[in-house]
């Protein structure tokens, strides 16, 4: 053997570079949209002031101070006071935890929800197909509005808005359980699927390793918006008293006891709806990044 052979057959073999996972590639595309970055921060921002605020304020949320009632801004109210004295920051910032809470159950439970709902109905197609849209088809018509309206007096007491929570859910899922629907049907005709049939994998099992993990950018995308539309259901439903009630607080009984005195008294009005504001807009943000950053036919990804 040559010399030119031998060294050949010496030389190690080249190695490969391993490929980039996916959660690494997200990564990378996440930090590049520019939406992303800036919606989180606000989004952590907003989380920090609705947790850490009502600690710092000096108020507790059921005080008065009868010395300062309907007050502007000042070293003692943060954000001034309402016609009963209550300290309008410790009352927003409350509201506010509540309302990030409300809107981050809804969205995992309503997102929950109809990815199975959807995907059972796409794989396993035919009486299963059809009954399950039927259901969603008539959950869609139904007027959400009255029926929360109607339900809203068990909202009352510790714990009530959990059951706000639920009913938001239950009127939340339908769009989105039509979509999985769709993404699996074409999924169920990939090779692996069909292999991991003939192997006797039960549905199931094939549904949620297989089949719901390869939608996983619309499942993040459409529960990150799901927060926004939730929080905006809740607050209008407690803006009209029909959503969280009393002794709970929620930025939409802030924002509804401060309206009659948006002109009067702007700053009981304002504060909390500056807050209610800025949290759907860093939430659309999210939402609109993550929708770009995990679509590969997406132009605007770092815009």
């Amino acid at each position: 053997m040559s010399t030119i052979e031998e060294s050949k057959a010496s030389a190690p073999a080249p190695t490969v570079p391993p490929a980039p996972s996916r959660l690494k590639d997200l990564g990378r595309r996440l930090v590049g949209t520019r939406r992303v970055i800036v919606g989180l921060a606000l989004l952590v921002l907003l989380a920090a002031v609705a947790f850490i605020g009502p600690l710092l304020s000096p108020w507790e949320l059921g005080e008065r101070d009868f010395s300062a009632m309907l007050e502007g801004p000042t070293a003692e109210h943060w954000m001034g006071t309402n016609r009963t004295g209550q300290d309008i920051f410790t009352q927003a910032t409350a509201g506010l935890q509540k309302s990030l809470l409300i809107g981050l159950l809804v969205a995992l439970v309503s997102t929950g929800f109809a990815a199975l709902v959807g995907a059972f109905a796409g794989y396993s197609g035919g009486v299963t197909d059809k009954g399950l849209m039927w259901i969603a088809d008539l959950a869609l018509v139904l007027p959400n509005f009255v029926i929360l309206a109607i339900l809203s007096t068990h909202f009352v007491g510790d714990g009530g808005w959990l059951i706000l929570v639920v009913l938001l859910a239950a009127f939340s899922w339908m769009v989105t359980s039509k979509m999985v629907r769709g993404l699996t049907i074409s999924l169920r005709e990939r090779e692996y699927i069909h292999a991991a049939r003939f192997m006797g994998v039960p549905a199931h099992r094939i549904i949620l390793r297989h089949i719901l993990p390869n939608m996983s950018s619309l499942l993040i995308a459409d529960a990150t918006i799901m927060v926004s539309s939730a929080i905006i259901g809740e607050t209008a439903l407690s803006y009209f008293g029909l959503g969280v009630q009393s002794p709970d607080i929620s930025l939409g009984m802030v924002i509804a006891a401060g309206s009659s005195f948006a002109t009067t008294a702007p700053w009981v009005f304002a504060f909390p709806t500056i807050l209610l504001i800025v949290m759907v807009l860093a939430v659309n943000m999210v939402g609109d990044g993550l929708r770009d950053a995990l679509d590969p036919q997406s132009t605007s990804r770092r815009s």
